[in-house]
């Protein structure tokens, strides 16, 4: 059915779905740039740490003075969730702890997540997604962004009846730009640090997309979504073009088996740009069943690998906020997610950026300590790596080596709310070894 038709009908009954939006930075302002021309919607409360901010965001995106006034702007998240009138909860801050915060808080009072902080949900995504579901509600990732976007496509493309041999994304990538501090992050997008200044840009979220720590994030999504695997040691990020996925992205070429997420690189490694690079996209190789399917491809001009067995279908943007509303009006009008953790089968965890000393503080995603890897969450756990979500404003308890994975028992790890449900979402979905060897 189609949700612009479902949404329409709630318009016109005057029953609109009513919205909660926790964070209004540049995500969140995309989102409330589409709510004047989306119908059957409606933000009723914004909050934000500085809710004169959100007001000013909402101006900035052309909100007329009628609908900001109607609009209830607070300080707290919980007291978004909290509000009776309110049908779907966006969280949208990009820090983990409050973000596994309001998804419970909007869990309890028995509405809808959507979780744009997809730091969060690589955290505790699967815990957070079966306590949704014992409530009644639909927990789901953010339509727009890179994994919901690959969700549907690895959906569609099982749907079909092909077998997935590989998902995921682009990106910029070069090796060096995992040792990246926000000192030195503006250079690689040709601006310098007046100009990113003047755009409200922050640098240390920039530096994650650029130093890996995203891609890890975003891949960990995914895979627990979609169960494909996780390569043991980390993304490749191999420079490949949209020409070029099916030969490059098959089992016994840049991955380890079929089955798996992946990120290419629009770099070549001597930082040449790739030819028709996938830098803004998402994408799914997939195979054919047989060889009838195999002489389709071939016939309606699919690019396929030199066997002719493997294909590819990508989609080359993604639009973030701007396309949210799928995911607002699918948890609302037909109780389903755009995409949701159905187990753990990937971790991004915390590796020392240089040697870093005992008493030094981690400063999380995008900063100057540490970056953020893709590993299989068996690998994670066996070895105690410390989540990339963790490795905010905590305390060293002893050295580690520059390129090593930072471990629980490096840290002196604080009491919280996010530690705990970490914990919990280890003890409860940790990987059984059949698992483990798919």
């Amino acid at each position: 059915m189609s949700l612009y038709r479902l949404a329409r009908e709630r318009a016109a009954t005057g029953r609109p779905v009513k919205i909660a939006l926790i964070g209004a930075g540049k995500f969140g302002s995309m989102f409330l740039n589409q709510i004047p021309t989306m119908p059957g919607v409606e933000i009723a409360v914004i909050a934000d740490l500085d809710p004169d901010r959100a007001r000013a965001a909402c101006r900035t995106v052309g909100w007329d003075a009628a609908r900001i006034a109607r609009t209830r702007f607070v300080a707290s998240g919980a007291e978004a969730c909290a509000d009776p009138q309110v049908e779907v909860v966006v969280e949208a801050t990009g820090s983990p702890p409050a973000g596994i915060a309001h998804a419970r808080a909007a869990i309890a009072q028995g509405k809808h997540i959507v979780m744009v902080n997809v730091e969060a949900d690589v955290l505790a995504g699967p815990l957070l997604a079966e306590e949704a579901r014992a409530k009644g509600v639909v927990y789901s990732l953010a339509y727009g962004d890179q994994p919901a976007l690959t969700c549907e496509i690895v959906d569609w493309a099982r749907a079909c009846g092909f077998a997935v041999v590989a998902a995921g994304k682009g990106t910029k990538y070069l090796p060096a730009y995992h040792a990246v501090t926000p000192d030195d992050v503006w250079a690689h997008y040709g601006l310098t640090p007046e100009e990113a200044k003047r755009g409200g840009m922050n640098p240390q979220m920039f530096n994650s997309f650029l130093d890996g720590t995203k891609s890890a994030i975003e891949m960990a999504a995914i895979a627990n979504a979609a169960g494909l695997g996780v390569p043991r040691d980390g993304l490749l990020f191999p420079p490949c073009g949209v020409d070029d996925l099916p030969e490059v992205l098959r089992g016994g070429r840049a991955l380890e088996r079929d089955g798996m997420v992946e990120v290419v690189s629009c770099l070549e490694r001597d930082g040449r740009p790739v030819f028709r690079d996938l830098r803004w996209g998402v994408y799914v190789v997939l195979k054919a069943p047989n060889e009838y399917a195999r002489t389709c491809f071939k016939e309606y001009g699919l690019r396929t690998d030199a066997s002719g067995w493997y294909a590819a279908m990508y989609k080359p943007y993604h639009l973030i906020g701007l396309e949210l509303g799928m995911s607002v009006l699918s948890a609302a009008l037909r109780g389903e997610p755009t995409g949701q953790p159905q187990g753990w089968r990937g971790d991004a965890v915390a590796v020392a950026k240089r040697a870093l000393k005992a008493g030094e503080m981690l400063d999380g995603e995008g900063g100057y300590t540490v970056w953020g890897k893709l590993v299989p969450a068996e690998r994670s756990l066996a070895e105690g790596a410390l989540p990339i979500g963790l490795a905010h404003k905590v305390p060293l308890a002893r050295d580690v080596a520059a390129g090593a994975i930072v471990r629980w028992a490096d840290v002196a790890m604080p009491d919280s709310e996010a530690a705990r449900a970490r914990r919990d979402m280890e003890r409860r979905f940790a990987p059984s070894p059949a698992l483990a060897a798919q």
